[in-house]
Parts: C-alpha cells; structure tokens; sequence
C-alpha cells in the first residue's frame, strides 16, 4: 500500500487541479477508510482478549496499535504531499481524521474499556452523562472543548500541509478546510451555549 502511495503519474497535478481529485488522492482516501476500520478491528480486539479471553498484556499490546494508525495516516498523508502532487479534498479530510482522532480517541476508548469490564470483569456500571440542568451543559462544554482541540490540531496539520506543497493553488484545497473545519467548530458551539443559556429540565418537570 506505501508503494501505491508513492507513485506519482505526470498527469496528477492536472488531474487534481480539475476535477479535485487524483489518483493518489483516491489512494489516500482508501487509507483513511481502512485507518477507520483498522482503529475499530484493534480496540474491539485488544478489549475482547483483555476481558473475554482474559490475557490482559496480549490486549494491551493490541490497544497499542491503536494510536499507530493516526501516525501511519500522517506519515501517508505527508509522501502524497511531497510527491509533487496538488492538494486535493483527501489531504484535507486526513488531517481532519486524524485531529478528532487524537481529540476525541482517548476517551472513546476508556469508555468502551470501561463497558467491557462492566460487562466481563464485574466492573462499576459506567455513569451516563446527565441529560438536563448544569451537568448537561458541564458535558456539553467538555465535548466542545475536544472539539476544539481537534480543530487546533486539524488547523496546524492543514497548514503545514500548505506550506510543504509551496502554498498557492497547490494548497488552496488545504485553506478550504480550514474554513469548513472553523464553521462546523462554531456550529458546533451551539450546543454549549444553549444548553448554558436555557438549561434543560427532566421530564417530570418539563410535564408539570
């Protein structure tokens, strides 16, 4: 799969410049949906052996991978750039997986460790996060702030992105996903703020 990465065909830079989209690019995307389906086959696999089947390091060592697959998508993100070919929607679309990856990951994966233990290490019932008053808008804040995060990450890969195609046309696609990356960021913030604003009661009190 590297070596598809890193061939490089004349006709990429045209081809990127007209409709989008390359053949590398398409290539990557490719990656990014496998990096997707390889970060569920490695947690769910890493979960199963450390509780089902009971061998804790074997599974440790399974959830380990787990963090490789956001720096494997880098890595291929980076060859595609600095094969000489244009920017297109797939370099963007890595950079933002791999941001709310690194930002929201972590916690997807204590929560699914904490389910399993529950469900086959007679673990704590994990807490479900309150749907109404200040601890529905504390959570609501929290997640806001991951995204955050995510977009900080996602903003500086998307520039550096830029800068090593030489900037210009060639990375104009790059600076679209900022701008798309910032405007989901704000929508998002909705959520927090209303939830802020005009805390929602429980239902009981809703009715009466």
């Amino acid at each position: 799969m590297p070596k598809l990465v890193l061939r490089y065909h004349s006709g990429a830079t045209r081809g990127a410049a007209d409709d989008g989209w390359s053949r590398e690019g398409l290539v990557l995307l490719l990656l990014i949906v496998g990096c997707e389906i390889a970060f569920w086959v490695f947690l769910l696999a890493g979960l199963a052996v450390r509780y089902p089947a009971r061998r804790p390091r074997l599974g440790a060592l399974l959830l380990a991978f787990v963090p490789l697959i956001d720096l494997f998508l880098l890595g291929a993100t980076v060859i595609h750039l600095r094969s000489g070919a244009v920017a297109d929607v797939t370099d963007g679309l890595a950079a933002a997986y791999i941001g709310f990856s690194v930002a929201f990951g972590p916690d997807l994966v204590r929560r699914m460790d904490a389910r399993f233990a529950y469900r086959f290490a007679q673990a704590p019932k994990p807490p479900r996060p309150l749907r109404y008053g200040r601890e529905k808008a504390s959570f609501e804040w929290r997640e806001f702030r991951k995204a955050l995060v995510a977009w900080a990450i996602s903003c500086a890969l998307l520039l550096g992105g830029f800068y090593l195609v030489g900037g210009g046309q060639r990375g104009a696609a790059l600076l679209a996903w900022i701008a798309w990356l910032t405007l989901v960021l704000l929508i998002w913030l909705i959520w927090p703020v209303s939830y802020t604003l005009w805390p929602s009661k429980p239902k009981a009190d809703r009715q009466s």
